[in-house]
């Protein structure tokens, strides 16, 4: 009798243990990600990603008033119209009446359909004022963003590799620089890439869009409550592509304005030992002779 409970609780702490862990990284900010057994989308944390949801429900809907209309449809035609019940099957060939409902039918389910889609393609398309533009680099395999509005603040993110999580972190998802933006704020995004195709995916702000080596790509994102937002690039970019996460983080606009005033003054430190490290390097790829 203990095997099963020990086996219970086994599977309880595999199934709930890591949302534990999701609630241990932050307790005053939302943590967005993936959850173990999700069967839906995540929840919307804008009004892009709500509209998505409404969209999705509203074709979920009809999708499955047609399936049981066309199952039940089946299966009448299949007991009515068998060869015993109707040994003499009907000549006709045309009925107007019928051919009229199965055109008109499926052009109305369209419409129903399209006049949503497209206003929610145009909403996710245009970016309305932005507060501030974020640029979004897609390398192989990490991101870079810059904020030509913040003095061009330039940072790379990369994810954490398993041996170096600290508690909380979550595998293949977290990364050691996230994306910061202010709470609040509609931020422009322009992404490109400078080798191959990549995706700029974050499920919960409803953002997915490629990063495409040669152009420059436009989209909108807004976080209407502060919190750790979790994506990651779902385009097959080679070997690690699995491993380029994203993590944008929405602060108040006093934090974001402390992050955006550190990485000034770590950006203008840096250069100062610049020119001694590609003096160096210099001196260790010269030939000998040149040395001499």
């Amino acid at each position: 009798m203990q095997l099963p409970k020990r086996l219970f609780a086994a599977l309880l702490l595999t199934v709930f243990s890591p949302l534990a862990g999701l609630v241990s990284q932050s307790a005053q900010a939302q943590v967005h990600a993936p959850r173990p057994w999700g069967m839906d989308m995540q929840p919307a944390a804008n009004s892009l990603k709500q509209g998505i949801i409404d969209l999705h429900n509203l074709v979920l809907v009809l999708i499955t008033v047609i399936t049981i209309f066309v199952a039940v449809l089946l299966v009448w035609v299949c007991v009515r119209y068998n060869e015993k019940r109707n040994p003499v099957p009907s000549q006709t060939s045309h009925h107007t009446g019928l051919e009229i409902a199965w055109t008109v039918l499926p052009v109305l389910i369209l419409v129903v359909m399209a006049i949503p889609s497209f206003r929610l393609i145009y909403y996710l398309d245009r970016t309305p004022d932005p507060d501030m533009t974020v640029k979004v680099t897609g390398h192989q395999w990490y991101w870079q963003y810059t904020y030509p509005d913040n003095g061009d603040v330039d940072i790379e993110s990369r994810y954490i590799r398993d041996e170096d999580l600290k508690p909380g972190q979550l595998r293949l998802l977290d990364v050691d620089n996230r994306m910061m933006i202010p709470v609040g704020k509609k931020i422009r995004i322009l992404s490109s890439s400078v080798d191959v195709i990549h995706s700029f995916f974050i499920p919960s702000l409803g953002v997915q869009r490629y990063a495409i080596p040669g152009r420059t790509i436009e989209l909108w994102l807004t976080a209407d409550k502060p919190g750790v937002y979790y994506g990651e690039c779902n385009q097959i970019c080679g070997p690690d592509h699995a491993r380029m996460p994203i993590a944008v983080q929405a602060v108040s606009e006093a934090d974001f304005k402390a992050w955006v005033a550190k990485n000034k003054k770590a950006a203008s430190i840096a250069p100062a030992a610049a020119p001694i490290r590609m003096l160096a390097s210099a001196e260790q790829t010269a030939p000998q002779e040149i040395r001499r």
